[in-house]
């Protein structure tokens, strides 16, 4: 998924200074953005106060929305660098192209797990003939240095791990929790896992606790440790937490993401993710001259988004917090 902001905003991420190195309990603000004509997101991170958590770089979710008359998810063909797409729908499917040659059709349950590495482009779009709602969340990756020119790649994993316990179903999208281990490749020490509650639910998760972790409400309320999470909202845990315990009186799904504070500094714009400033200029002017980095996505009826101007400020990675 895109960012499709005309103006984005250069963000800087990574660096472990600013890491509680305690738990906490941080209702994180996020912002509504409207993504294409049809649909409109709640950008999660990086938001005010929170750039990173692990290497999570970007939560955007949506829905759920009735698109029964409508045109649903409309992306065009956009680049990305540095990064891996992490997409996850509770509700809809959605029909992915990129220039790799994937073609592919996803819904609820399945993991669809792009890595951009060097470089590569991609449309996404509700089907012509889809279900009426559509929900779900797109995550961003950044990889670390040693990874960041991997040659890209498309996995589609339909059935995943998990484990169920005490009202609680978990399906682990990446890395392992519960005795469970997704086959999605990651390049970092990395946590995402969907946990579907039953009403009320009490349970108590173990979790890593050298990993920073965060809570996304995605479909109704829980009870975190005492602090109330809602539909669209992120609760930041920090670090050093060895377990975490939530509670419903309503059924809820929750996404669990966490990893290694990221220590590594880059900057990221629009789509692309870099190290500094000149690089990520460099990837924009490749992607409006459509250089050969992003390769091309056939079988998408209609033209590119363009590249959006460029900051008048110079581009600089700084910290992990704003």
């Amino acid at each position: 998924m895109s960012d499709l902001d005309a103006r984005p905003a250069a963000r800087v991420l990574g660096g472990t200074a600013e890491t509680p190195a305690r738990p906490v309990l941080d209702l994180l603000p996020g912002k509504e953005v409207q993504l294409g004509r049809s649909t409109r997101v709640r950008r999660l991170l990086p938001t005010l106060g929170r750039r990173l958590v692990g290497a999570w770089a970007f939560v955007d979710h949506y829905g759920p929305d009735d698109i029964a008359t409508g045109r649903g998810m409309q992306v065009a063909p956009h680049p990305h660098t540095g990064l891996q797409t992490v997409s996850w729908l509770l509700q809809g499917r959605v029909h992915h192209r990129d220039s790799l040659g994937s073609d592919v059709e996803f819904g609820p349950g399945e993991l669809a797990l792009m890595t951009a590495g060097h470089g590569i482009s991609h449309s996404e779009q509700s089907p012509v003939s889809h279900p009426r709602y559509l929900h779900g969340a797109q995550l961003w990756v950044a990889l670390p240095d040693s990874a960041r020119e991997v040659a890209p790649a498309f996995e589609h994993h339909a059935v995943l791990p998990g484990f169920t316990s005490d009202g609680l179903t978990a399906t682990v999208l990446m890395g392992s929790l519960g005795g469970a281990t997704s086959p999605g490749t990651a390049y970092t020490p990395l946590l995402g896992v969907d946990l579907d509650l039953a009403a009320g639910a009490d349970v108590e998760l173990a979790l890593e606790p050298d990993f920073e972790h965060a809570l996304l409400g995605a479909s109704g309320g829980a009870d975190v440790e005492g602090a109330p999470l809602g539909h669209g909202q992120l609760l930041y845990l920090g670090t050093g937490r060895r377990t975490v315990r939530i509670r419903t009186e309503t059924p809820a799904k929750l996404l669990l993401l966490g990893g290694e504070p990221f220590e590594e500094q880059l900057v990221m714009w629009w789509n692309f993710v870099g190290r500094s400033g000149e690089e990520i200029a460099t990837y924009a002017e490749q992607w409006d001259a459509e250089h050969e980095r992003f390769g091309t996505v056939v079988g998408y009826d209609g033209d590119r988004l363009p590249a959006p101007a460029l900051p008048p400020v110079a581009l600089k990675p700084r910290g992990r917090e704003r």
